[in-house]
């Protein structure tokens, strides 16, 4: 089986590019600074599929058994 795209694997989270203009909302939200955002590389497979770049905040949706699905940001450098 051939995969046309990262994100049709099946181990592979939803990754999204948050918008410019969410982002003071979100890190209001999170009581977090930019700069203590976990890192991501802009050479990451499901980064370039998305097309973000450098300075992007993504949000990686991830499902689990036991607490559904849980949210992750990390910022693209």
């Amino acid at each position: 089986m051939v995969l046309k795209k990262v994100a049709d694997h099946y181990l592979v989270p939803k990754h999204e590019i948050v918008s410019k203009e969410r982002v003071p909302e979100l890190l209001e939200k999170l009581g977090k600074s930019i700069d203590v955002l976990p890192k991501i590389s802009a050479e990451d497979p499901a980064v370039i599929e998305i097309g973000a770049e450098s300075g992007d905040i993504l949000k990686i949706s991830r499902k689990s058994p036991t607490a559904g699905e849980t949210y992750y940001f990390r910022i693209v450098f």
